[in-house]
């Protein structure tokens, strides 16, 4: 693995590996929370947003299969994005939808009133996805369920529908899907805008 795309896929690697060492007292440091100071009996302490978890919740996972399909996709979409928009750009871009990611969900967890860490790097994966979908909008694609062939555009817009609905309706709780659309958005500003804009 090269350039950034495989550096991200090893970063989120090893910390999820420090996760498997540390346990709780990780998530509690590292992971994004409600603004606010609360005790959580799973951690068995208290915990609260600071400003850091805001990117440090990208880098740590729930699980294997967590932690295998935002890599897996960022292994499939990230290697063009980068490849097309340059290391600097496609760090930019990443950053920006891990960032943009973390504050949407920051605000829509805190004023949920549920305590819960968000932990992944969905934010930042579908900035990719999103940014693919710009970059190659006629490139096919073919969904494993159903095994439909989609325009690259289509998918990313479909994809992008039913996270939005599923945020809305509550759908598939356990699932940051504002997390993911901040994603999107944060990619879309950087592509849209960033350095004279996007084809």
């Amino acid at each position: 693995m090269r350039g950034l795309t495989g550096a991200l896929i090893l970063a989120n690697v090893a910390v999820f590996l420090l996760q498997g060492v540390y346990g709780e007292s990780l998530v509690a440091e590292y992971a994004l929370w409600p603004v606010g100071r609360w005790y959580a009996p799973d951690i068995g302490g208290y915990v609260g947003f600071r400003p850091w978890q805001l990117v440090t919740y990208a880098f740590m996972h729930g699980s294997t299969m967590h932690l295998f399909l935002n890599m897996f996709a960022l292994w499939m979409f990230g290697r063009d994005c980068e490849e097309t928009l340059g290391h600097v750009r496609f760090g930019a871009m990443y950053a920006a939808a891990v960032l943009t990611g973390g504050l949407v969900q920051l605000v829509v967890a805190s004023s949920s009133g549920a305590v819960y860490p968000t932990v992944g790097a969905s934010g930042g994966v579908f900035g990719v996805l999103l940014a693919f979908g710009m970059l190659f909008p006629r490139r096919r694609l073919l969904l494993l369920i159903p095994p439909i062939p989609m325009p690259a555009w289509l998918f990313v817009t479909l994809y992008g529908a039913i996270e939005l609905a599923n945020g809305v309706f509550g759908t598939r709780t356990g699932v940051a899907h504002f997390a993911h659309l901040g994603g999107m958005a944060g990619a879309f500003l950087v592509l849209r805008f960033g350095r004279g804009g996007n084809r």
